[in-house]
């Protein structure tokens, strides 16, 4: 990726037409709207679901999904640029939460053996599911490539990528060590939501429900995601219909938004409410965030160095 950043065609829409052609790249954008949706979709009701479970439990959910929609039109409406500047306010406000998490690693239950093995001795289905489950959970920067235009490279680039993805994996870590230490190894594969509660078992002389105050601060993560994919797939929409270099129109976005939303809800009511349908989403979800997070950075590197050697 930091190659991508560095190379003449980072250039947004007409780097990638002088990269692939023309036709190439609207047949791509025409696959990714479907893979944004499933995206946006998974996203929305995999939290919409916590919140109806430890907020709301007898709110419709298809409320959640468009108070959510509402204010991320709001912030996507204002441009990619200010858009990506919101990512700020989003770091400053969760990047603490998992201080929170610390109490969990010193339980009076906690064993080291919870740990073991740290290499599996065999390998089955499930070892290669969690594999995949794995590339899928740190899925997201890949798409970073469509915003060369808004970041500008620098010679740093490759140490921020490599930092982030650090961060990235230790939070990671950090939350999966703590809940075995926990919950422990037998239990914790029995319980759904296991991050979320572990929260709840915090105490606080100010407040109650610490659970509550924290998933309504992780919105805002899901507010900044959902911001950049409302963009993205209305770029691609643009694309596919010959208009991306044509200016921008509000209407056009609404149309967009409203697709979208209408979507959602949609996938909600038939399918997202349906145990068997919600799995095969998820595993929709799980298969093309793991398929991005490898093609899109591979692929990049590959047409680049061929189109090296033709010229």
């Amino acid at each position: 990726m930091s190659k991508w950043f560095h190379s003449r065609y980072a250039g947004g829409y007409q780097g990638f037409v002088d990269l692939l052609g023309d036709k190439p790249v609207r047949i791509l954008a025409f696959l990714s709207l479907g893979l944004l949706f499933i995206k946006i979709a998974v996203l929305t009701l995999g939290i919409g679901e916590i919140v109806y479970q430890y907020i709301f439990p007898s709110m419709n959910s298809n409320w959640f999904v468009l108070f959510i929609f509402l204010i991320c039109y709001y912030i996507a409406s204002q441009g990619m640029e200010k858009t990506i500047q919101f990512v700020v306010i989003v770091f400053f406000s969760t990047f603490w939460i998992l201080i929170a998490f610390i109490p969990f690693f010193f339980p009076p239950t906690a064993a080291i053996h919870d740990l073991y093995p740290l290499f599996p001795t065999e390998w089955s289905r499930d070892s290669w599911r969690g594999i995949l489950f794995i590339g899928s959970a740190f899925s997201g920067p890949e798409l970073l490539v469509f915003l060369a235009p808004w970041l500008k490279p620098k010679q740093t680039i490759l140490k921020s990528f490599t930092i982030a993805n650090m961060i990235s994996t230790m939070e990671y870590l950090l939350l999966f060590i703590a809940s075995l230490f926990f919950f422990g190894s037998t239990y914790l594969n029995k319980i759904k939501f296991p991050v979320i509660d572990m929260i709840r078992y915090l105490q606080s002389p100010f407040f109650e429900r610490i659970e509550i105050i924290l998933i309504s601060i992780h919105l805002v993560v899901l507010v900044f995601w959902l911001s950049i994919f409302l963009l993205y797939f209305y770029g691609a929409a643009r694309v596919v219909v010959g208009t991306a270099t044509k200016k921008t129109t509000r209407l056009g976005f609404l149309i967009s938004w409203f697709m979208i939303v209408s979507g959602v809800m949609i996938v909600n009511e038939w399918f997202w409410k349906s145990g068997d349908k919600q799995i095969l989403l998820l595993n929709l979800q799980i298969w093309f965030g793991a398929f991005t997070y490898l093609f899109v950075p591979v692929s990049l590197l590959a047409v680049m160095k061929w189109k090296g050697r033709l010229s």
